[in-house]
């Protein structure tokens, strides 16, 4: 199984998650982020003001799957969340050892 992180830019999720569930994932956890990265930030103009924004937001989803899966959810992110410019996002993918589902004690993929 793989647990795989993405942070994309918000009005991206809709779009994202929409193909995502095409291709058969069942479920993920959504969350507001703000970070930064290459960049780095931003300045704004509020009433005459320039202000530095040094957090951009970001939606961070995170969604686990069975291993045979993983590819085709990263490719999925990866094209869909994708706008040529700075600021698209990341993806991470981690080893993921277990998972269970509270309502039912099933384990492994089972659980997913």
């Amino acid at each position: 199984m793989k647990y795989i992180i993405a942070a994309i830019k918000p009005y991206k999720l809709d779009e994202v998650r929409e193909a995502l569930t095409a291709i058969g994932v069942r479920g993920m956890m959504v969350s507001e982020i703000k970070g930064f990265g290459t960049q780095s930030g931003h300045t704004e103009i509020y009433r005459g003001a320039e202000y530095a924004v040094n957090f951009v937001p970001k939606m961070k989803l995170e969604i686990a799957v069975s291993a045979s899966l993983a590819e085709d959810v990263i490719a999925t992110i990866a094209k869909v969340a994708k706008t040529d410019k700075i600021g698209d996002g990341k993806i991470f993918v981690l080893d993921l050892k277990d998972a269970l589902r509270v309502r039912t004690g099933e384990t492994g993929e089972d659980a997913l």
